[in-house]
Formats: C-alpha cells, structure tokens, sequence
C-alpha cells in the first residue's frame, strides 16, 4: 500500500501559462520524490500597460511517500 500527500505551489512565467506549469512541474520534481501528478487548480495574469505581464498558475500537487 502506498500513501500519498498533496501540496499546493505557485508558479509564475512572463512567457505562457503552459510555461509556468513546466517550471512549477520541474521545480517540484527538484524538491518533492515521487511526484505523480499535478492539477491545475487557478490560473491568473498579471496586466501592466494594457498587456499581459505574466502568467501564474496555482497547482496542486500529488506526491508518494516513502516507505518506512
């Protein structure tokens, strides 16, 4: 039997939501063992000077814990 956590992250790109999923995906894979999914739970973007100047996703992620 396995047991799972789940823990939300933030990230943020100036390129495009897709992008800032990648680069919380990877940066939890750095930090987190045994990451197995990560849900999209809110997107935002930031707007400066009538344009979009970044992209933020909130995710939840989903991650196995090691046995004992």
């Amino acid at each position: 039997m396995s047991v799972a956590r789940v823990t939300e992250i933030s990230a943020t790109s100036t390129e495009s939501f897709e992008h800032a999923i990648r680069e919380g995906v990877s940066r939890a894979n750095a930090t987190l063992r045994n990451v197995k999914s990560a849900w999209v739970k809110e997107q935002y973007v930031r707007v400066s000077d009538g344009g979009i100047s970044e992209f933020q996703v909130n995710m939840m992620v989903t991650f196995v814990l090691d046995d004992d």
